[in-house]
């Protein structure tokens, strides 16, 4: 296997790395979408960053758990942040589990109570609250975890052939 196909390079996942930090995200919310990263790969779950929804939406963080369940992981990197944001019930519809991922610093009494809620750093995360399961409907589920594994497997084929060509008739 030749470096530009092998997909665990340090040089082939910075790359993967800068093509998904698309400049909207703030240093604070990347910390906090890093140390979730390590927390749900600890856990044994895959994630994707900014996977976009049937209602027009994108979530920050969507997780397919090692059973199949599917999580929504909105960050949110400070008090405006969070004020502004009026979407997140939205997620409902889309996840078995909603979460909110926040700063160790974050005043988390102003979070709604029936989302969980993660705390992390750069270096890792935890779950703090787990919400109460809102599991999705059998065709829901099959369709999201179709757009998950598709748009990670679009999103490692272009880190490593970028060649817009190939991807202007996908969906």
């Amino acid at each position: 296997m030749t470096k530009e196909q092998n997909p665990t390079d340090p040089d082939v996942l910075r790359a993967l790395q800068a093509a998904l930090e698309d400049g909207r995200q703030s240093d604070a919310a990347l910390a906090i979408a890093r140390g979730v990263g390590r927390m749900v790969r600890r856990l044994g779950h895959a994630h994707i960053s900014e996977l976009s929804l049937g209602n027009r939406r994108r979530a920050d963080i969507a997780v397919l758990t090692r059973t199949g369940d599917l999580w929504i992981i909105e960050i949110k990197s400070s008090v405006a942040d969070f004020r502004a944001d009026d979407k997140w019930p939205e997620y409902w519809d889309y996840a078995d589990h909603v979460f909110f991922a926040v700063a160790p610093d974050f005043p988390t009494e102003i979070l709604p109570q029936d989302a969980g809620l993660i705390v992390a750093d750069r270096y890792d995360g935890e779950i703090i609250r787990m919400p109460e399961m809102r599991r999705l409907a059998p065709a829901r589920r099959r369709a999201l975890q179709l757009s998950f594994a598709r748009a990670a497997a679009f999103r490692l084929a272009y880190a490593m052939d970028p060649d817009p060509e190939l991807y202007s008739r996908l969906d």
